[in-house]
């Protein structure tokens, strides 16, 4: 018998190893798609979710780009056979994956961006020049910081402007403001008032600035005046001679006197107001000018308001008489004033407007610290005012930081020469300084300002005046408080004919009829030589400046910031300054681009920040600083 046929056994199916991962993919799809709507979702490997979300984007890329028809087989499937890897807009696995490197692809990317100019780069550069440099702690008191204290109102004193001006539409106060070439940057402001009765001044004051020779308003005083008196924060920027004086000195007295009038002052009480200087003869000029206006308010039946000089080379027991029958104004030096403050000798409790006279040099000129800890000793919210010739956007941007909700009063651009100076600039050899300065000095009538740029050269050209016949005084910083009052008084008084000088006496100081101006050398910052030649040309009389240039021992920046500043007054300009490499076109392309014209850091139309002197000084006084002379860590380091 024939044996019975064995079955055959089942053939063993074999997969390909795609095949097998396309049917993962269907079952992980499938999986997903239950997982929605079911309660217990099933876990689905992290890779295979990671792979259908990228299916999915895919379609959505697809769709919106109309890369597919709708009526394309392959456009509902993004693995079908028509979807080329460079329609794909992401990569699908390892067989889809491109290979090219990082590097060709960055290279190719490269290639492919337009490639940025030299004005661009600079520019970059700048930008991340002033981010650095921006880089400080706010301008505040140490208790504010902490406490994170931030003030959104400006103080009320209770001044308005009259009626007639507040009906004003604005389109009439801009009319007023370009008329005078003010610009204004800020809410809410207050409108310009062309004459100082109109701003509710008492007629005692009135009658003061009469006898003085003022008899209304110059274009700072239009808007500076309106603004202080409404009790807001504000910067004032205006040529040398406009009048910045005034725009702070009167609202600080009718604040002072509102304050008295309303509960007088006991014993050790003060002051009300507050006035920074950076120089000891700027801070008694400021402090004069103060005590005429109080003594006129007392002739006229007011309270007695009492200021106070408080700077270093006076004696703190004077400064302490006055403190302790209250003092309601107080003008200062930081150095002093740090130090009675610290000694408890005087408080600022009640201490309510805050001014920086130049406060550019206040801010940038190695008084920031001590500015912090004065700010510190404030007890309460105050009332904050900068003025300056020269305020560069560096400076500016850092001051506001300490303002609440400030306003810019801008008259004529920041760091801009007095057009009322007529500069001379002349080719002096080093040897022949002295012999052309006696020529230069029969140029006008005196009384005539020299300044030098450091204390020897005063020293030498004061003895060589002497020797010459000149009757001549000098200050700077070494000699004597006593001595430096007794020059500038002689000077003043018409005693003596030339007063030789540093910068101390170029910020600031109001020197009645200065027919000339000579700069024995050029200074290192172009923001010295606004304010050297400041001192003449005031209050809208003209003057002469004459400065003395050496190509050899001057850097070509500031020779191109003196350029242009020329240029910009309308000036004659020297044929060895024309002469200079001039990159005319770059600067005026980034001026465009940037909308900043000239150098962020000081002001300077001659170049950048990149190239900024000014700047360059301040880092390698900060790597001298800085710098280990010892080695390994200092004097006590590891060996």
């Amino acid at each position: 018998m024939e044996a019975a046929a064995q079955p055959s056994a089942a053939p063993i199916r074999r997969y390909r190893r795609a095949e097998l991962d396309e049917e993962e993919e269907n079952k992980s799809r499938a999986l997903l798609t239950e997982s929605e709507d079911a309660d217990d979702a099933e876990y689905i490997p992290v890779a295979k979710r990671r792979r259908l979300e990228e299916q999915r984007l895919r379609k959505l890329l697809k769709a919106s780009a109309g890369n597919l028809s709708s009526d394309d087989p392959g456009s509902a499937d993004p693995s079908h056979p028509t979807l080329s890897r460079e329609t794909s807009p992401m990569p699908e696995g390892p067989a889809t994956r491109n290979k090219e490197s990082l590097l060709l692809v960055a290279a190719r990317n490269r290639k492919e961006q337009p490639e940025a100019t030299e004005a661009d780069k600079q520019l970059e550069e700048e930008a991340d020049i002033m981010k650095h440099v921006l880089q400080k702690q706010a301008l505040k008191a140490v208790k504010e910081l902490a406490q994170d204290t931030v003030y959104t109102k400006s103080m009320t004193t209770g001044w308005k402007p009259p009626l007639r001006y507040r009906r004003m539409t604005e389109d009439e106060r801009q009319a007023v403001r370009d008329t005078c070439r003010i610009v204004i940057d800020g809410h809410n402001v207050p409108p310009p008032i062309t004459n100082f009765k109109d701003m509710k001044m008492p007629p005692c004051i009135l009658r003061t600035l009469e006898a003085k020779g003022i008899k209304k308003p110059t274009p700072i005083q239009i808007q500076g005046l309106p603004v202080a008196l409404a009790g807001r924060d504000m910067i004032g920027i205006a040529f040398t001679g406009s009048g910045k004086t005034l725009v702070f000195c009167l609202p600080m007295l009718l604040i002072a006197l509102q304050e008295e009038m309303r509960m007088p002052l006991i014993r050790g009480e003060g002051p009300v107001g507050l006035v920074l200087c950076p120089s000891r003869e700027l801070a008694r000029q400021t402090h004069e000018i103060l005590t005429a206006y109080c003594g006129a308010l007392r002739l006229d039946g007011y309270p007695e308001l009492r200021p106070m000089l408080v700077m270093g080379g006076v004696d703190p027991k004077l400064q302490t008489d006055i403190i302790r029958q209250g003092v309601h104004m107080a003008v200062c030096t930081p150095g002093r004033l740090k130090d009675l403050l610290h000694k408890k000798r005087m408080n600022l409790d009640i201490c309510r407007y805050l001014c920086l006279d130049e406060a550019d040099r206040m801010v940038d000129g190695g008084f920031e610290e001590e500015m912090r800890d004065v700010l510190s000793f404030f007890k309460s919210q105050r009332q904050t005012l900068m003025f300056s010739a020269t305020m560069p956007a560096k400076i500016k941007a850092f001051a506001e930081s300490a303002l609440v909700d400030p306003i810019e009063v801008n008259v004529g651009r920041a760091g801009a020469a007095n057009l009322d100076v007529i500069q001379e600039v002349e080719y002096v050899k080093e040897e022949a300084k002295l012999d052309y300065l006696l020529e230069c000095l029969q140029k006008t009538a005196p009384p005539v300002l020299v300044f030098a740029e450091n204390k020897k050269d005063v020293d030498a050209i004061h003895e060589f005046l002497l020797v010459k016949g000149v009757e001549a005084v000098a200050i700077h910083g070494d000699k004597e408080q006593e001595e430096r009052e007794k020059s500038i008084d002689e000077f003043k008084d018409g005693t003596k004919d030339v007063l030789v000088a540093t910068d101390i006496a170029s910020k600031g100081l109001d020197f009645a009829d200065i027919k000339h101006v000579v700069n024995y050398d050029m200074p290192d910052e172009i923001e010295n030589y606004v304010h050297r030649i400041g001192r003449t040309g005031r209050c809208g009389k003209t003057g002469v400046a004459t400065t003395f240039i050496n190509t050899r021992h001057t850097n070509e920046t500031i020779l191109l910031d003196l350029k242009h500043l020329l240029k910009e007054a309308k000036q004659r300009v020297p044929h060895f300054l024309l002469a200079l490499d001039d990159p005319l076109e770059a600067m005026e392309e980034m001026a465009a681009k940037s909308g900043v014209k000239g150098c962020t850091i000081c002001g300077g139309l001659g170049h950048r920040a990149t190239q900024c002197p000014k700047l360059q000084a301040e880092n390698r006084a900060a790597t001298r600083a800085n710098k280990d002379y010892f080695g390994s860590g200092g004097f006590g380091g590891e060996m």
